[in-house]
């Protein structure tokens, strides 16, 4: 299952009752605006104990349409890589620290 931005705020509400919410939406905000923007400019994102970000560029290609086997040029893109830290994968997979 899946979590939404609203549950997560209301989540660190609950643990944080001093902060006012909006305060709490536009701290959120301003983290998720920083890390697109990092990821836009090609730089590498880190969060300890978390986990780190970084894009790459997958280049132009020329590919098939599965269904009907039609060649397709592919356009030049950017992706996103996600790797877990170690402390992220031991609270995952239940292992002692």
């Amino acid at each position: 299952m899946a979590i939404v931005k609203s549950k997560l705020l209301q989540k660190i509400y609950k643990n944080y009752p001093n902060f006012y919410k909006k305060d709490l939406d536009k701290f959120f905000n301003i983290i998720l605006k920083e890390i697109k923007n990092s990821l836009r400019r090609g730089d590498r994102v880190e969060l300890r104990g978390f986990g780190t970000w970084s894009s790459n560029i997958q280049k132009a290609r020329i590919s098939r349409n599965p269904k009907t086997g039609e060649k397709v040029n592919t356009p030049e893109k950017k992706t996103i890589n996600f790797k877990m830290s170690k402390d992220l994968f031991k609270k995952i997979n239940n292992e002692e620290e």
